[in-house]
């Protein structure tokens, strides 16, 4: 599998140690994410997901079959954060692991739902984006919670959603993803159109509040974690 990463990225600049070098970084990147619909229906659809034990971390892809929700590849990848904890630059800590765990997989993913905001973002340029810009992969956010923005409440119904606003602008959706349960927070990552993103949601998550993809990588990031916690206290 060909993933862009690193060395599309190096071609823009190195990777910063800094904040203000991070933001120099989303301001730059966020001019090249495209949020109108560019492909296909995706048949194989990426869950990524980071879990934390202090500054020890696992990053995980997981893939699934579009059709069936059935899984078809998985990656995991264990490090440590070289990027302090900042609001807003939070893709900083998460996207060297999660480019080296989607490096390790034998299959392509057609699309990239991350646990996190893509447009939702202060400065327009989430984890959702920085994945989907690096990778050319389309890419949605589904994130647990809001981070920027203010929206009415979404109906109760499965498929009822609210827009998300930030100046006056929509920068993503207020979504149920099941009945009278808690909305999730829907925006472009990239190469994906809102409303398109809104429907991947609603398709992958058939069953419960979170996407399919969202709940397998959030299972194996924490078993890769606890896994390497034991065998580290094994080794004491």
């Amino acid at each position: 599998m060909s993933i862009r990463g690193t060395d599309g990225y190096g071609a823009w600049m190195q990777w910063p140690s800094t904040p203000a070098e991070a933001i120099a970084v989303q301001e730059e990147l966020r001019e090249l994410v495209d949020s109108t619909d560019v492909g296909d229906q995706p048949r194989y659809v990426a869950g990524l997901d980071v879990a934390y034990d202090g500054d020890r971390l696992a990053a995980a892809v997981v893939v699934l079959d579009w059709e069936t929700l059935a899984e078809v590849d998985r990656a995991v990848v264990l490090g440590e954060t070289t990027f302090p904890y900042v609001p807003g630059l939070f893709a900083f800590r998460e996207v060297p692991g999660l480019l080296e765990a989607l490096r390790k997989l034998s299959t392509t993913p057609d699309l990239l739902v991350c646990d996190g905001q893509g447009l939702a973002h202060p400065r327009r340029f989430g984890l959702a984006c920085h994945l989907g810009v690096l990778t050319g992969l389309p890419a949605i956010g589904a994130a647990k919670t809001a981070f920027v923005g203010t929206h009415a409440e979404p109906g109760p119904a499965r498929g009822e959603s609210a827009d998300l606003i930030v100046d006056n602008e929509v920068v993503g959706a207020v979504v149920r993803t099941q009945d009278g349960v808690k909305p999730i927070y829907v925006s472009v990552g990239h190469r994906v159109s809102l409303s398109t993103a809104v429907q991947h949601v609603l398709h992958l998550s058939p069953r419960y509040r979170l996407p399919e993809t969202t709940r397998a990588a959030d299972h194996l990031c924490r078993q890769a974690l606890s896994a390497a916690e034991q065998a580290a206290d094994e080794e004491c």
